[in-house]
């Protein structure tokens, strides 16, 4: 099953288990999240919105909030030593798609732990450990 969703002036098509970045959308990294523009809805039998599928929604994991890559504007007026150069970097929202839901359902999935890093002990820390 899939979805096209909207969010920040974009369509995304989504199914479950994706990772994608999309403008700064509002919530706490860790935190799950309902998407409500589901603007089609595939599968066996694809459903589509007028304008969006009534009573879909997308669950969606918030994994990290960061900046995008600078972008440069840099203006040139030959012969007349004039320049500008201005750079900007985008708000991004890194999302994982948990679920899509139908038909007004809740979320049944939660966040996914976060994994430990395991720390090796150098042959040096377990001689002094000895």
């Amino acid at each position: 099953m899939f979805a096209v969703i909207k969010t920040g002036g974009r369509q995304y098509r989504v199914v479950p288990d994706d990772v994608l970045e999309v403008g700064k959308i509002e919530g706490e990294v860790g935190t799950i999240i309902q998407l409500t523009e589901v603007l089609m809805v595939g599968g066996d039998t694809p459903v589509l919105g007028l304008p969006t599928v009534a009573g879909a929604t997308v669950a969606v994991e918030v994994l990290d909030h960061k900046r995008g890559p600078k972008v440069i504007a840099f203006k040139k007026r030959r012969r007349k030593n004039s320049r500008r150069k201005r750079g900007y970097r985008d708000e991004i929202t890194v999302l994982r798609i948990s679920e899509i839901l139908t038909d007004g359902a809740k979320p049944t999935k939660g966040p996914r732990p976060k994994r430990e890093k395991v720390v090796k002990e150098t042959a040096k820390e377990e001689a002094d450990a000895a």
